[in-house]
Order: structure tokens, then C-alpha cells, then sequence
């Protein structure tokens, strides 16, 4: 029997049994952070078919996975920010990790504890791809819109066991939020760390995020050679979300995947083509908003003038950015956006969980307040390949035959955790807003809801510019930037054929 346990204060632990169905087992409260659960006897929760399952998780979802701690002043994510017309919270969530447990259903109920509490927190803004599925499909070029449609289904039943709430409680709606650490304080005593990010980053708008909210990314491939090709693969994308129009529809990278270059064959850039199926895809009114990704100060001039001569908003632009990710042309291309009011949405905003100081723990005297609720045991059930994890570790230690100095990030992680203890706040929490004072959106990837809690702690505060100078001070001494582990870099992709680079000039 495989259990999947939800890291959540006092409910139950829900499992698969034998006979396709779902075991139910009360669980006692957390003796500490990193405490054990006690179990009690399973009640079995009858499935017979799909919609009986349905119904039967969404039922015992709805009675069980409502956190419980103390009420704060304000239970609900009010710090918010605008991509385009639409105003989003100030973290979104990616999905990039997100899969299924079953392999003919597509069901997570670890997942599902997640989606259920970020719609419940006005927090749920999910950044997904068609590119995106399992890790062994995608490596295997299958799985295309797998993410999407497990994603569809995650918010529809999060929705229902909110509207199974509104019903039975006129106050269940008013559920508190759960986040390691969360501290809701006024942000007006802290300075903004530039000009451009206290415009961009402010989380006293009194604007609401309407509801749950989906971005999504078309991927530039050889056989999508016109404008109509990105209609048609938009469209079959608002069919896996299950809406009717997008809220934010983002080309993957750019033309890049060219496999008669390795001939010696020249092939024209596609960049162009993309470009006027997105204005296509706004102008049918199949998307609200329209963005790029990995495209530097030059490119992103280029397509931002493309749309305006057509009447579409360049709304967006996704790029690996964090504290540890600001050279190669990342800052430059965020400065740029901040002067063009494109909003940058920061992938890698952990740097793959060097930020989250969990590859630290075992070379520091760590103060583990200061550790966000899973870092160290997520290291145990890590989805990371071996080779990601290698690198991983020589970012964080450095030597090892690499050309990180002796001591990796450790200075960088320490300067962090000091100004956690003092905020009482976690090192993933610092990393995050950092992002935010830059005025970008961070992306962090999320698979329970302990993560997904913490990374909510990020948001109803600032660091001043003294914390962001010193930060980038110790950043900037540390002589290497992170560039990604693994096959997963942040400048390159592997498409089958080879690897494919570029730059943000």
C-alpha cells in the first residue's frame, strides 16, 4: 500500500488501497517541526468508478485538508501585482514537477491538499506548459499537455469543495492561511530596494485576484511553421484547461530548435511567425494576455514592437532570475522589462533549492527556525536526477574538482539565514522576496502544500534596500553565478536531437 502523506497541522492521511480506492487515517497533530505522525485505524473511502471517486475525495478533501491554526488579521493573500490586464499574486506556483500517481487517472492527492489551499488563500496562480508531464514521458517526447489537464482537473475539484464550504458555512470561506513562519506586517516602513521595483512590487493595490488563475506556454517546434499553428495549439490548450480564453499565453523560448543546423542547413528564425499567432490568439479573444520567455533586452525590445504595431500588449516575459541568477544578462533584461512595463516572471527563483539552504545543512551550524518545513526532509524524497544532484552539491560546497571556490554558497546562504532569524522568517522565504523587491514575479515550483505554505510566507513584507544590497554583496563575492544542474540549465534546453543555447543579449 502506498501512502501519500499531507503535510498538514491536524487531519488525515488519505492513501490508495488495494482495490483502487482511498484509505482514510486520522492523524494526530505534529509534535514538532519535523515530527512524526501518529496513525489510527484506516476507514476505507468506497471508489467504483470515476465519478463516485470523484465525489468521494472531494467530500473527504473538503472535511479534512481546511488548515488549522490560529486566525491572523487577514486570512486571505492580498499582496498583489499585474501581469497585463489581470492582476495576479505577487508568487505564483509552478508545475513544472507535477504529475499523476496513477497511471490511467490523472490524480494527486498531495496535489490536490496544495491547489485546495492556494484557491482558498486568493494565491493560486499556476504556471504550467503543453511541453509539461511526467519526467519519463517528457524525456521520452510524450506527455504533451499531461500538466494541463491533471492541472484542469486540481482546480475543478478545488472549486467544488469550495462551493461544498460556501454552502454548509457561511464562515468556512474565512479559513486561515498556513505558512511557516507568515507574519503579515505593513510593508510602509520598508524601502524598496530600486525606483522600479516600489512601482512594480507594491502589495497595497486594492485590486483582487478574481480566482484561480492558469499561464501556459506554447513550445516553438519544426513542424509549427505559420501563425495558425499557435491558434491551433492555444486552442487545444483552453481545451485541457478546460476555459474558454487563457489568462496568459507565453511562447516557451525562441526559435532555437533548428536540427538541420547539425547538416549544415541554414533555417530561418520562426520568431516573427510566433509572434503574429500570439496577436492572433489575443485579437480572436482566445487569451487575455500575451508574453515570451528567455528572451533578453534585445528580443524582447523586437516582439514588444512587433505587437504594438498590431494592437496586442506584450504583457509578460519568463526568465531564470534569483539571487544567485543575475548575471549572463538576467539583471540587464530585467531592467529592461521594469523600462518597458513587462513583467518578468522569474524561473529558478531557489536555483533549483541552493536558496533554500537544505544543500547547506549538513556543512553549517544552521538555526533550523530559520528552515523552511520540509528542506530537510524533502532532500529524501528528491525528484532530482544523480547528476542534478551532483552539481547541486558543488554549487553548495563547492571543490570537489569544480570551479566553485571551496565553500560554495555557503557565505551567501549565512548573510541569508541572518536576515530570516531577525524577520522571523525562512531562507526560501528571503529568496523569494528578493525576486519580489526586483520587480519580478517568482515561480517557485511547489509539490506539497508545506511548500506551497512557505512560499505564501514570502509575500505581505519587504526587505529594505539595505537587506538587497547586502544580499548582492555576498552574491557578487562568491565569484559564479548558477546556471542550472543537471540536463536542466538555464540558458539551454536538450531537444533530442542535441542541445540547443541562448542568450539574453
Amino acid at each position: 500500500m502506498k501512502f501519500s502523506v499531507i503535510t498538514i497541522t491536524s487531519a488525515i492521511l488519505l492513501s490508495s488501497n488495494n482495490n483502487g480506492g482511498v484509505n482514510a487515517f486520522s492523524v494526530a497533530p505534529k509534535t514538532k517541526k519535523y515530527g512524526l505522525h501518529v496513525l489510527a485505524m484506516p476507514t476505507a473511502i468506497s471508489t467504483n468508478n470515476d465519478s463516485a471517486r470523484d465525489a468521494d475525495i472531494n467530500n473527504t478533501l473538503s472535511k479534512v485538508l481546511r488548515p488549522k491554526t490560529e486566525k491572523t488579521a487577514d486570512t486571505k493573500i492580498s499582496d498583489t501585482t499585474r501581469i497585463g490586464n489581470t492582476v495576479v499574486p505577487s508568487i505564483g506556483i509552478g508545475t513544472i514537477s507535477w504529475s499523476s500517481d496513477s497511471l490511467t487517472r490523472l490524480e494527486n492527492l498531495e496535489l490536490q491538499s496544495l491547489v485546495n489551499t492556494a484557491c482558498r488563500e486568493n494565491a493560486a496562480f499556476f504556471d504550467t506548459a503543453e511541453r509539461y508531464g511526467s519526467r519519463l514521458k517528457t524525456a521520452l517526447g510524450l506527455g504533451w499537455g499531461e500538466t494541463e489537464m491533471l492541472t484542469n482537473k486540481l482546480i475543478e475539484r478545488a472549486s467544488s469543495i469550495s462551493a461544498q464550504e460556501s454552502s454548509s458555512s457561511s464562515s468556512s470561506s474565512s479559513s486561515p492561511l498556513v505558512a511557516t513562519k507568515f507574519t503579515p506586517q505593513s510593508m510602509e516602513d520598508d524601502t524598496r530596494s530600486s525606483s522600479s521595483s516600489s512601482s512594480s512590487s507594491s502589495s497595497s493595490s486594492p485590486d483582487e485576484v478574481s480566482g484561480p488563475l492558469v499561464a501556459t506556454k506554447f513550445t516553438p517546434s519544426p513542424w509549427r511553421t505559420t501563425p495558425e499553428s499557435v491558434v491551433e495549439a492555444c486552442r487545444l490548450s483552453c481545451e485541457r484547461l478546460g476555459v474558454d480564453k487563457i489568462d496568459l499565453y507565453q511562447l516557451h523560448m525562441p526559435d532555437v530548435v533548428k536540427p538541420l543546423r547539425v547538416f549544415g542547413f541554414a533555417q530561418e528564425s520562426l520568431d516573427e511567425v510566433y509572434w503574429e499567432g500570439l496577436a492572433m490568439c489575443y485579437q480572436q479573444g482566445l487569451v487575455s494576455n500575451v508574453g515570451v520567455s528567455n528572451y533578453g533586452p534585445t528580443l524582447v525590445t523586437q516582439c514588444k514592437q512587433f505587437l504594438n504595431a498590431r494592437g496586442v500588449p506584450l504583457a509578460s516575459n519568463q526568465i531564470a532570475y534569483s539571487l544567485l541568477g543575475r548575471g549572463n544578462g538576467a539583471q540587464e533584461t530585467v531592467d529592461k522589462c521594469n523600462e518597458l512595463g513587462v513583467k518578468v516572471l522569474a524561473a529558478f527563483p531557489f536555483a533549483m533549492g541552493i536558496l533554500t539552504g537544505k544543500y547547506n545543512s549538513d556543512n553549517l551550524d544552521h538555526d533550523s527556525s530559520t528552515m523552511a518545513e520540509d528542506t530537510i526532509t524533502s532532500l529524501t524524497k528528491s525528484q532530482k536526477t544523480n547528476m542534478e544532484l551532483r552539481d547541486l552539491n558543488q554549487y553548495a560546497k563547492g571543490g570537489q574538482g569544480s570551479d566553485i571556490p571551496s565553500g560554495g554558497v555557503a557565505p551567501l546562504i549565512l548573510e541569508m539565514e541572518s536576515i530570516a532569524k531577525r524577520r522571523n522568517k525562512t531562507v526560501a522565504q528571503v529568496a523569494l522576496n528578493y525576486c519580489i523587491c526586483k520587480g519580478t514575479i517568482p515561480i517557485p515550483g511547489a509539490r506539497t502544500q508545506a511548500q506551497l505554505s512557505d512560499n505564501l510566507g514570502a509575500m505581505g513584507w519587504r526587505l529594505t534596500s539595505y537587506e538587497v544590497l547586502s544580499l548582492e554583496e555576498k552574491a557578487n563575492m562568491l565569484g559564479f553565478e548558477f546556471e542550472g544542474a543537471g540536463f536542466k540549465r538555464t540558458s539551454e534546453k536538450f531537444v533530442g536531437y542535441g542541445v540547443e543555447k541562448w542568450t539574453l543579449d
